[in-house]
């Protein structure tokens, strides 16, 4: 099941598109589709670990010295902006942050052509043991996103309370929708990766998976709230 190193993770691509979701100011819209929520957010998690650095730092551990171009041509291959938090753009900053903490270093200089001198840098020994921290640090520390669908949902508008059923399915079928494809995707990639980045990927499944359970069990209690949610506003009028 695994692959040559060159081909880790070739043309992963774990989600695209939108779902549907309220704003955070707790009212569902009366036009929900101008509230895109992009789907990715489902796929990570807020933490104290640095992602870019401890892809940068990996990156060059494993691989050996590169420049910035190829740091960039690897994460976009590898399409790392879809299943972490990692913005590929900012790869050449972190990079500069990383040399000006002495966690890597330019190694050399190379030039193709007529293009612009290149720097090359490599880890050295005090960034192998910030990755090493960071590897840790990674599978130790538990930590989830809030999803400000929590709060819109216990903050209704009750001028909108008929839309609800409609707003909750949209965002249901996108959420299957998007789960499907990230299934197909994930079949079509298998061959491509290691062992441990095919349960990596997995995670991120399963949790489209818990979320698809829960919009079920949001859409069957729709009526509940919708009653409750009118009583209460004519006990409080």
């Amino acid at each position: 099941m695994s692959a040559p190193r060159s081909g880790r993770r070739a043309g992963v691509r774990l989600l695209s598109g939108n779902v549907t979701s309220p704003p955070p100011g707790g009212q569902f819209p009366r036009n929900a589709a101008s509230h895109p929520l992009d789907t990715r957010d489902y796929l990570r998690e807020s933490s104290r670990v640095s992602s870019i650095r401890f892809y940068i730092l990996a990156a060059l551990a494993e691989r050996g010295p590169m420049h910035g171009h190829a740091l960039v041509a690897l994460a976009e291959q590898e399409h790392v902006h879809e299943w972490t938090d990692i913005s590929v753009g900012g790869l050449y900053g972190a990079a500069r942050r990383l040399a000006r903490e002495g966690l890597i270093e330019a190694v050399r200089v190379e030039r193709q052509g007529n293009y612009p001198e290149r720097q090359v840098f490599g880890i050295t020994d005090a960034g192998r043991a910030a990755l090493r921290t960071l590897q840790r640090e990674g599978l130790a520390e538990l930590s989830w996103r809030h999803d400000p669908v929590d709060l819109a949902v216990s903050r209704l508008d009750p001028d909108a309370l008929d839309e609800l059923e409609e707003v909750v399915r949209a965002r249901r079928d996108r959420i299957a929708a998007v789960l499907e494809e990230t299934r197909r995707h994930r079949a079509r990639i298998r061959r491509y990766l290691t062992v441990a980045e095919w349960i990596a990927t997995q995670h991120g499944e399963r949790r489209l998976e818990a979320e698809l359970n829960w919009h079920d069990e949001l859409l069957a209690a729709v009526p509940d709230i919708i009653r409750d949610e009118r009583t209460r506003t004519k006990e409080q009028s």
